[in-house]
């Protein structure tokens, strides 16, 4: 069994995931638009929209989707949390992502990591950056 975050957008799934590709050095594997499924074709007026968007990072996945506009529902009560390899990733990633967001606790020092933010991105994708001490 695997476990992958699956996020929803209010319209900016593409922009986002070409963000995050960049940000995260993944390969978007897959995109697909609401009107090139057989399923998006009863979304009228969305046909613009990303109906499935998959993207890989090392060997963890990303999904996500623009949810139609009256089914748009604000991501709360999770993060995706990245546990990166360096302080300096940590810091490069956090410059990134929190860039057009809303900080809620800025990067720096904790008892349990050199490095640790909590973020949301200009997209509303909520965010835990983590370099851990070592144990």
């Amino acid at each position: 069994m695997k476990i992958n975050a699956y996020l929803s957008f209010n319209g900016q799934c593409e922009e986002a995931f070409k963000f995050y590709e960049k940000v995260l050095n993944g390969k978007i594997e897959y995109m697909a638009r609401f009107a090139d499924m057989p399923e998006g074709a009863q979304m009228v007026g969305s046909e613009h929209l990303i109906i499935h968007a998959h993207m890989t990072v090392g060997e963890n996945e990303l999904m996500g989707a623009d949810a139609p506009p009256s089914y748009f529902e604000k991501p709360q009560g999770m993060h995706v949390s990245l546990h990166v390899d360096s302080a300096a990733e940590a810091d490069r990633i956090f410059a990134a992502l929190s860039d057009g967001g809303n900080v809620t606790m800025p990067i720096g020092e904790t008892s349990w990591a050199t490095r640790f933010a909590m973020l949301v991105d200009r997209f509303g994708t909520p965010w835990i950056i983590n370099h851990a001490k070592p144990m």
